[in-house]
């Protein structure tokens, strides 16, 4: 698994610590033990692009597929978030993000609203 931890901030304000993750060759080669069917990550529709964002903070996350719409995509998900989550989603999502490790270890977004606490989104209905 290729990580990378990011702080990010809006002024003095927030305060968000993200980790992104995505599958090495290693996991995209795993294959199923229970299933036969070949690769376990193919199979089940996983996309090598995706990148999986945890907020350290609330231990809450999600995988996405960046360059859609960051909030569309965020709002699939019910997961307890930071402030800083959806702008910093906006951001991630204009990066060149073919090596994680080339980002930034600590990106400002002064443009990003203040909050006093984070939230839960309401993800999809059910």
């Amino acid at each position: 698994m290729e990580t990378k931890i990011i702080e990010v901030t809006n002024g003095e304000q927030n305060w968000g610590k993200f980790l992104l993750m995505r599958f090495t060759a290693t996991e995209w080669n795993m294959r199923s033990a229970v299933s036969g069917a070949g690769l376990l990550l193919w199979n089940i529709g996983w996309n090598k692009h995706q990148i999986w964002v945890l907020d350290l903070q609330t231990c809450e996350g999600a995988a996405f597929l960046p360059g859609g719409c960051a909030r569309a995509d965020l709002d699939k998900h019910a997961v307890w978030v930071c402030p800083l989550y959806e702008p910093f989603l906006n951001w991630l999502y204009t990066q060149d993000l073919a090596d994680l490790s080339l980002l930034p270890n600590l990106i400002n977004l002064p443009g990003a609203p203040f909050a006093i606490s984070g939230y839960r989104r309401k993800g999809k209905a059910r």
